[in-house]
């Protein structure tokens, strides 16, 4: 593979047609950013995995947006598990004046964990009613003696006993009047617990009860949760690595990484492994009313142009740290932050971006994408596609102007005469399109008639795999929405674990205890006998 496009691209290109080109940044690749740059691989708790925003299935008026960083955590990986980071700042951005730049700011800080259990040599402990020492304990502890706790059933109160590691945190929410940030939001003195991870049944019997616990109602119609959940990401990560080796198993008509029509049809089953089943991830989620977020405070239909909104969430640390000089101490911490990792669309920085220039990515600006040209005018990626599918997919001839809606504020995501804005990698998100019914809903979203789907804003089902490499391989340019090209797919078209339908929409924390994972090889999760696998892969 070559590192960059051609470097006769540029030449032959005329000043006006490059200015043009510029637009055709694409923003989209496999998944999403699980340890996709040099710098998150070795800071996983600033690692942005996913983000997500949808206007809520229950209620038109109000938008869900969902930050998702620190990935691929194993539920049994204790005594600590996973706290989110009290240094990181985590925020979620909104542009709703089509400049690619912030104008609401939505803030989350974590507090340092407190350990209300010093003695204990777990984060999380407890059985039943509580259980005391048995007869024959040797002293100088006495038979009878209260020793551990109760289960834990509450996140605070009467059932936290056992909860000796406990992490609170704040919300603030900023907008910008011209250059000033305004405060317009504060959780202020208000508790609000992170939930942790589900150790397992003997410690936490009625999780999903106890996880509720962590959906706070906030004044102004704000609902606020963050916690360990499943990861709602789904790919076959593994064969997507291997230079694009999906299996065989995934196509039912003899060309590798092809689906059927039936397959690519079928939103219930997977016909390949999925490598994130059974990992969680840790998880912000805010639903809020739109009045909060449109540029005027008021609600508009589809048909307006200032209905359409970009958003993206950053993490960002203190720029300067210093080490405590006794043990136990605590650092201290700059006031100044320092952005180190960001994420609108699904993703450009892990497959399209080089290597080398990744952490750049991370800690730039979308207002100046343009910086990021040269990998993208015309994309390696789906000249990857073309050279591994033995020329079986034909691409477009760059530049990719097909990708145009996908990176300016344009139809048919953004109605006719918004203004399309600087070149920006910001997740848009259409607030008049209301989400759509269940029974109606389609992982492949546009692609599939769903108006409310990715990469009209990005749902928690959203096949992003999918969608993402037909549009690279040039399915919104009719001349290329063609077989092969319309049916490439990793084979996996859903989630280990069916994600709720109210907020936070998230499904909750795997059992520590009693999670597994699914292999590559393991009946069902591949069609072993074409057109189908004979069961879906196994859920936790």
């Amino acid at each position: 593979m070559i590192d960059h496009p051609p470097k006769s691209l540029s030449t032959r290109l005329s000043r006006t047609l490059a200015a043009v080109a510029l637009a055709a940044l694409v923003p989209l690749a496999w998944g999403a950013n699980h340890r996709e740059a040099p710098l998150t691989a070795i800071d996983t708790k600033a690692d942005i995995t996913d983000w997500f925003a949808f206007v809520s299935y229950d209620n038109p008026t109000k938008v869900t947006m969902i930050l998702n960083v620190d990935p691929l955590l194993q539920p049994s990986n204790g005594p600590n598990y996973f706290p989110f980071d009290p240094e990181v700042l985590y925020e979620m951005k909104v542009d709703n004046t089509f400049d690619g730049d912030e104008d609401v700011r939505i803030q989350f800080r974590f507090a340092r964990p407190e350990i209300r259990l010093p003695g204990v040599f777990t984060g999380f402990v407890g059985v039943g009613a509580g259980v005391s020492t048995p007869a024959n304990s040797p002293p100088p502890v006495a038979p009878g003696t209260p020793l551990i706790p109760a289960a834990i059933t509450a996140l605070d109160g009467p059932g936290s006993e056992g909860l000796s590691l406990r992490q609170t945190y704040t919300v603030t929410i900023l907008k910008k009047v011209g250059t000033t940030w305004t405060t317009v939001f504060t959780s202020g003195p208000t508790r609000l617990f992170a939930v942790p991870a589900n150790v397992g049944p003997r410690t936490m019997p009625s999780y999903d009860a106890f996880a509720r616990q962590g959906i706070y109602s906030l004044a102004g119609g704000i609902r606020v949760f963050a916690g360990t959940v499943d990861d709602p990401f789904y790919i076959d990560l593994g064969a997507a690595f291997d230079t694009l080796a999906f299996r065989s198993g995934a196509s039912g008509v003899g060309v590798p990484g092809v689906l059927s029509d039936a397959q690519d049809a079928d939103d219930t089953r997977n016909f390949a492994s999925d490598s994130v089943a059974g990992f969680n991830v840790n998880t912000i989620a805010i639903e809020l009313p739109i009045t909060m977020l449109s540029r005027d405070g008021a609600i508009h239909p589809a048909s307006d142009p200032l209905a359409t909104i970009g958003t993206y969430a950053t993490t960002s640390r203190p720029r300067i740290k210093t080490q405590p000089t006794t043990p136990g101490g605590l650092p201290g911490l700059s006031t100044n932050f320092v952005q180190i990792q960001r994420m609108g669309n699904p993703l450009i920085n892990e497959l399209l971006i080089g290597t080398g220039d990744k952490d750049k990515f991370s800690m730039s600006e979308p207002k100046n994408d343009a910086t990021f040209a040269s990998y993208l005018l015309d994309p390696l990626l789906a000249r990857v596609i073309n050279a591994a599918y033995g020329g079986a997919v034909a691409i477009p001839t760059p530049p990719r102007l097909d990708l145009l809606p996908l990176v300016t504020y344009a139809p048919p995501i953004a109605a006719t005469g918004t203004p399309a804005g600087p070149v920006a990698d910001l997740l848009r998100l259409n607030t008049g399109v209301p989400a759509t019914a269940k029974a109606l809903r389609k992982r492949m979203g546009l692609l599939a008639g769903d108006p409310a789907g990715f990469p009209n804003g990005r749902r928690l089902s959203d096949d992003v795999t999918d969608i993402s490499a037909r549009a690279v391989v040039g399915v919104l340019n009719p001349a290329f929405n063609v077989f092969p090209n319309k049916r490439i797919g990793d084979g996996v078209n859903t989630n280990d674990k069916p994600t709720q339908e109210t907020f936070p929409y998230v499904s909750f924390s795997h059992s520590g205890r009693d999670s597994r994972k699914v292999d590559p090889g393991e009946a069902g999760c591949f069609a072993v006998l074409p057109p189908f696998a004979p069961v879906s892969c196994p859920i936790n």
